[in-house]
């Protein structure tokens, strides 16, 4: 499947006094960079999170952010712990008496501060609970968002493709002429450097530089990845992606980094055809393949 690397989503899941929200972004990146931003209650879910994302995701630089929210006036069970309260006593004192101009710790800061207030285990536990649910349902919104980009750049890329195949279409019937038209012209220069000698070695030099600038061989490369650039962008769609959330699949190999191989030797056989030019029109189209060349490289970088 064809995926683009930048794409968003976002999943919330409402729990008995409290919700929970994931939030994924993702650009183009060489390899699959993973950053998390989790609150310091979820920390415990975030190795299985992570690897949710690296068995789904190839490639991307990935930004992952949870956020939860308490319903204040859900009552929970809470109360104080009064060894952690006391540590924390004797370090604002120790802390005043080193800086007497520090501001003392309002009630508000001690209810917040970790570890002080116990008894919310059960609503931590929970949010961390519906964690990787709720992230399964993110990741399938992101590669949905991510293959709808993916189709649109590869609708892009083969508009491209059908441009060089139009423009070989069209200088392919010039080259037979061109060549025969040099030739000629190269053969009275000879005959006029060479005044004197034999007609069969003037022929054969002719005859070795039109082998030269042959490019049979360029064109039927480049007919043979025009056809694999299409291949790879007119993969399937997965069905993983229009199925239900339970089906998300383990991630397919990615084709952006095999596309953009193909755009390097595009660009080698079409700088090849360049140098082997003998004609102002087909030195032209070299140009202009140049540039749909290039527009395609700039999309495939965003290619999985």
């Amino acid at each position: 499947m064809l995926q683009s690397m930048t794409g968003f989503a976002t999943a919330t899941r409402e729990l008995e006094g409290a919700s929970l929200t994931i939030e994924l972004r993702s650009v183009n990146s060489r390899f699959l960079d993973v950053a998390f931003r989790v609150p310091d209650d979820l920390r415990a879910a975030e190795p299985n999170l992570r690897d949710q994302i690296t068995a789904t995701l190839a490639r991307g630089k990935v930004d992952c952010r949870l956020q939860y929210a308490i319903d204040p006036a859900q009552t929970l069970p809470a109360r104080l712990d009064d060894r952690a309260l006391e540590r924390l006593v004797a370090l604002s004192t120790q802390v005043t008496r080193a800086l007497p101009e520090a501001r003392p710790l309002a009630v508000a800061d001690v209810l917040a501060w970790p570890g002080v207030m116990t008894g919310r285990g059960d609503a931590f536990d929970a949010l961390r609970a519906a964690a990787p649910e709720l992230m399964q349902e993110a990741l399938h919104d992101l590669i949905a968002s991510r293959a709808r980009e993916g189709a649109r750049l590869g609708a892009m890329i083969r508009e491209r493709t059908d441009q060089m195949r139009t423009g070989l279409a069209a200088i392919a019937p010039l080259i037979p002429q061109s060549v025969t038209a040099w030739q000629a012209r190269l053969g009275e220069r000879l005959r006029e450097a060479l005044a004197g000698a034999e007609e069969d070695r003037i022929r054969q030099e002719v005859a070795l530089f039109g082998v030269k600038i042959d490019v049979a061989e360029e064109f039927s490369r480049l007919a043979v990845h025009l056809d694999e650039i299409d291949r790879l962008c007119s993969a399937g769609t997965d069905p993983a992606t229009d199925g239900p959330r339970s089906t998300m699949r383990v991630r397919s190999q990615p084709v952006g980094k095999r596309l953009d191989f193909l755009m390097q030797e595009l660009n080698r056989e079409t700088n090849t055809l360049g140098s082997k030019s003998v004609s102002r029109d087909i030195s032209n189209g070299v140009i202009d393949f140049k540039v749909l060349i290039e527009q395609m490289r700039e999309q495939v970088q965003n290619l999985e």
